[in-house]
C-alpha cells in the first residue's frame, strides 16, 4: 500500500466553502478502484492550507486508475475552483 501526500492551498477565504465541497467531492476518491482510506486535515497556523493524505494499493491505481478516469475529473471540477496553485502531490512506500 502507498500514500499519496497532496499539499493544497486555497485561495484566501475560502477554506469554510471548500470543507463544504469535499464532502461532496470525497466520494469520487472513495469510489476508485485501490482507494484505501483518506483524511483531509485543515492547517492551523495557515487555515488556507489543506494536508491530504489518501492510501492507495498500488501506485498504478492512483496514477492510472483515479487520475485518467471520471472520478478524478468530477473531483477537479467541485475542488478546482478553490485552489490557489496546483495542490504539490508526491507518494510514499510502505512503512519501515
Amino acid at each position: 500500500m502507498i500514500v499519496e501526500r497532496a499539499l493544497v492551498s486555497l485561495k484566501p477565504g475560502a477554506a469554510g466553502d471548500f470543507a463544504k465541497a469535499f464532502a461532496t467531492a470525497r466520494q469520487f476518491v472513495e469510489r476508485s478502484p485501490g482507494f484505501r482510506k483518506l483524511e483531509m486535515r485543515q492547517g492551523i497556523e495557515s487555515p488556507d492550507t489543506f494536508l491530504l493524505l489518501i492510501w492507495w494499493a498500488t501506485l498504478e491505481d492512483h496514477i492510472k486508475g483515479f487520475r485518467e478516469s471520471d472520478n478524478f475529473t468530477q473531483w477537479r471540477a467541485v475542488l478546482g475552483p478553490f485552489f490557489a496553485a496546483p495542490p504539490a502531490v508526491e507518494h510514499y512506500a510502505e512503512p519501515l
